[in-house]
């Protein structure tokens, strides 16, 4: 196969992938994390777990959504420059047009599909492919005692309340002095470069993602896509992160939505598979519609692409550095650490019941003993749920 037919068929691999996860990808970041390390390290082996686990940790370090950029890293790894693009159009575009058809029923019915109900049995299969990837990268990112204890450490100091980004740059900090002080020759270069990563790590997580303006400008278009854009391009954490922001700026700040309104749109990024940001997609539509949509979904992603491309290519250079590498390690840790705290958080409201504490083991015992695809596994935990409602 000539090299243009092998790029070719790598992007049409690229394509399928990413489209498929953005159809199938129920359960927040932790759930997209889980599935694409199962199908890219573990089915397809497009990359290593230890590279994967890089991935992971760059994305950790950089704003806007975790699990879309790692699918956009990935998309680079496989299939260069056209590769990351069509990654995260992919991952991104079927969900968003889902959202957006949620905010259509919502603004012409004035309510949302109740959807939540045929979730029921996803929820509990959704915590066994987080725990089946947590086995799986924590075996690989767990090198030595050290690196066992700092990630024991991180997972403390998230449970005490400690920002995600203080976690991570701690993490990989310590890591970093001490491989450099193991050191014969000490780069003090590299060193002094990790401690300003670690510095303005901190400083962003203390960083307002968007201040109030001193005169609120209408929801136009250009007021959206450059509202989004800030978002996209500053704001770290999870989908309740996201929530907290736009309450202060969109219901408080700027008078564009309601709390009812944006409490809708969250909840329309939750219960559609693909990147929680899409709430941007819902937010846009119901202000401006389809035109609204289109610029906010452009806006709040745009930045992931631009950061992945600049930050890809470093990931390697980095992992030659001994020093370098080690704050990677470190860092890596920290991020699983993090991870098994959303699951922690996930499985408290997932597993409510007998019947949801089974339905999880056997999800469990179906990706552990026999290998089953995550992907397929959430479509059959979407089929039990529905199953159920109906029979209830």
């Amino acid at each position: 196969m000539s090299p243009a037919a092998t790029r070719r068929a790598h992007i049409l691999e690229v394509a399928a992938l990413f489209l498929r996860l953005s159809l199938t990808a129920f359960g927040g970041p932790a759930a997209h994390l889980a599935m694409m390390e199962d199908e890219a390290v573990r089915r397809r082996r497009w990359i290593t777990r230890e590279a994967f686990l890089d991935r992971l940790g760059a994305a950790s370090l950089i704003p806007g959504p975790t699990s879309t950029e790692v699918g956009i890293y990935l998309g680079y790894l496989r299939g260069g420059w056209l590769g990351l693009i069509t990654a995260g159009m992919c991952f991104i575009v079927p969900a968003a047009v889902m959202v957006g058809c949620f905010a259509w029923a919502y603004v012409r019915f004035g309510n949302l599909p109740q959807a939540e109900r045929f979730l029921y049995g996803l929820k509990p299969v959704v915590i066994a492919i987080i725990l089946h990837a947590l086995w799986q990268l924590g075996r690989a990112a767990v090198k030595t005692p050290f690196l066992a204890a700092a990630g024991i450490a991180s997972l403390a100091a998230a449970a005490a309340g400690a920002g995600a980004l203080i976690v991570l740059a701690a993490a990989g900090v310590l890591a970093a002095v001490r491989e450099w002080w193991k050191a014969e020759k000490r780069n003090w270069r590299a060193l002094a470069l990790l401690l300003a990563i670690g510095c303005v790590a901190v400083a962003a997580q203390f960083a307002p993602a968007a201040g109030s303006p001193a005169r609120a400008p209408a929801a136009g278009l250009a007021a959206l896509f450059l509202y989004f854009v800030k978002i996209g391009a500053v704001l770290y954490g999870s989908g309740y992160v996201l929530l907290a922001f736009l309450q202060q700026d969109l219901v408080v700040n700027r008078h564009w939505l309601s709390s009812k309104q944006l409490l809708d749109a969250v909840a329309a990024g939750q219960i559609t598979p693909g990147p929680l940001f899409t709430t941007a997609t819902f937010i846009g539509y119901v202000l401006k519609g389809v035109p609204g949509a289109v610029v906010s979904t452009i806006g709040i992603f745009v930045p992931a692409f631009v950061l992945c491309a600049v930050s890809g290519p470093v990931v390697p250079w980095l992992r030659r550095s001994p020093v370098a590498g080690a704050f990677l390690d470190g860092v890596n840790v920290a991020s699983l650490a993090l991870m098994a705290m959303v699951t922690w958080q996930l499985g408290r409201t997932a597993l409510m019941d007998v019947l949801t504490v089974a339905t999880a083991v056997l999800g469990a015992v179906l990706l552990f003993r026999y290998r089953v695809s995550a992907a397929w596994l959430a479509l059959g935990g979407i089929a039990w749920g529905v199953a159920l409602a109906l029979l209830g």
